[in-house]
């Protein structure tokens, strides 16, 4: 790693789904189920990405036909973990050593996403993902519906009530993420996983890899 030296942002919050990993969660459990449902919502996920589809408009849906059990999710969150982004864990150890302040903020599945978060350092107090409810049997039972993380402009919402020490620096690589633009001081289009044309002509920076980002926090580039 680089030595440490100064950063211009204070706080980096970071979108999951492929941006720290590189997987969509809600692809990789339709990918379970049939052909179609798999093929479905992965068209699905495309379009909401690219801002063509609403969060709104498909989350409950989307859940309602995988219906993921308790054991799926967990197996998701040892996915998450062997398709974490190259350098990644490097570079938030390096974040964390200069007292930046990390959080992760996703539309996934806080259940999978927790032991990704601690396997980088990063607390439970700064993850902020949709918790999945399930039955006494493990069985898919609904979602947190009081959560803003099912909405197009949740994480504008929630981003803005965190009271994070400014610069705040978001890195994310779809159109929910980008809605944060406004209430940040700026936005990364991170293009390892996807590059998205109408996400990174809107973004401040674009970055392909976590090393990438690590030099735009600290005024590298």
């Amino acid at each position: 790693m680089t030595e440490l030296s100064t950063p211009v942002y204070r706080a980096v919050v970071l979108d999951v789904d492929s941006t720290l990993c590189g997987i969509e969660g809600i692809d990789w459990l339709a990918e379970r189920r049939d052909v179609e449902i798999a093929r479905r919502i992965a068209d699905e996920t495309a379009l909401a990405m690219r801002g063509e589809l609403t969060v709104d408009a498909i989350y409950a849906s989307r859940l309602e036909t995988v219906a993921p059990t308790r054991d799926e999710v967990a197996v998701l969150g040892e996915v998450y973990m062997s398709a974490l982004a190259p350098g990644a864990k490097e570079v938030i150890a390096n974040w964390i050593d200069a007292e930046i302040v990390v959080a992760l903020v996703s539309g996934g599945f806080r259940q999978a996403i927790a032991p990704v978060a601690k396997m980088l350092g990063i607390p439970g107090d700064r993850v902020h993902a949709m918790d999945l409810v399930f039955d006494s049997q493990g069985a898919y039972a609904g979602y947190d519906i009081e959560s803003p993380l099912w909405k197009m402009l949740g994480k504008r919402e929630l981003v803005a009530g965190l009271e994070l020490p400014r610069p705040v620096l978001m890195v994310g690589d779809g159109s929910t993420d980008l809605t944060t633009r406004q209430v940040v001081d700026a936005f990364v289009a991170f293009t390892g996983f996807a590059n998205r044309e109408e996400i990174t002509r809107q973004a401040d920076f674009i970055a392909s890899s976590f090393r990438e980002v690590d030099d735009i926090v600290f005024g590298r580039v």
